[in-house]
């Protein structure tokens, strides 16, 4: 078998979690394009019908799934439903994320606990689930979904002249909480064959960017741009199948020389 070989994921059952978002699609794509039998799941099962139409017309499948992953017993069920369906499952991408605080660093307590139900707790609650169902057959990719912000601090320099804030404290945190559980995970789960890494995005711009931020952020990184629409997929590819068989425990940042700087 030659080295390309190893990438695909061909004949492997990948579940994506939080898929209709930027670095969602993305993700979605990229397992899908590699061969795997793929599910998506969120909160909003409206947003995945219409990512499986659109790939559908490119000749990709996917499967929605609705789940809540700050409720265990929905995680629970969306694990017997992908189980029951595909039998098994080889590759976990955590990308689901929620952002409750709209009011920043000036926003209340009980928002910032809600948040770390789903982000912090539920990011344990599901690895849990999943990581036990590859441990039965010993083998199995988790690919937690990070940010640099989980590796560095606010930059209030990129958002000057712009309406944008940088200063969510419960991303920072929970951001920053997965680099260190994504050791744990892999560490725990070693013996059995499953790997678990970290991959953390740079920002990936949108029409919604104010061309000022683009500019003073694109600076920050060595390429001179943000991420565009396919920039996170080899990673993750690289991740999810064989290629990457003896890493484990690690965090790529995937960010133009953004953390490097």
């Amino acid at each position: 078998m030659g080295v390309l070989d190893n990438f695909s994921l061909q004949g492997k059952v990948a579940l994506v979690t939080g898929g209709a978002g930027i670095v969602g699609q993305q993700i979605v794509r990229a397992v899908a394009e590699a061969g795997a039998t793929t599910y998506v799941a969120s909160r909003n099962l409206e947003s995945l019908e219409a990512l499986q139409e659109q790939f559908k017309a490119e000749g990709l499948e996917i499967t929605p799934l609705q789940y809540d992953q700050g409720d265990e017993a929905s995680v629970l069920a969306l694990r017997n439903a992908v189980l029951k369906d595909a039998g098994r499952l080889d590759v976990l991408v955590n990308n689901a994320v929620f952002r409750p605080m709209k009011k920043a660093f000036k926003d209340d307590a009980a928002t910032f606990h809600e948040s770390m139900r789903v982000n912090a707790t539920g990011l344990f609650i599901i690895c849990r689930a999943m990581g036990d169902v590859m441990a039965e057959h010993g083998n199995g990719s988790i690919i937690n979904i990070g940010s640099i912000q989980g590796m560095i601090g606010p930059d209030p320099e990129i958002y000057q002249g712009t309406e944008m804030s940088g200063w969510y404290p419960d991303y920072f945190f929970h951001k920053g909480g997965v680099l260190n559980f994504t050791r744990f995970i892999a560490s725990y789960y070693g013996a059995k064959g499953i790997r678990c890494n970290c991959l953390s995005p740079g920002g990936v711009q949108t029409e919604d960017h104010p061309p000022r931020f683009v500019e003073q952020y694109s600076a920050r990184t060595f390429l001179g741009r943000m991420a565009n629409q396919s920039d996170m997929m080899g990673a993750v590819v690289f991740l999810a199948s064989d290629a990457s068989a003896y890493v484990t425990g690690v965090n790529i940042p995937v960010d133009a020389g953004y953390t490097a700087k």
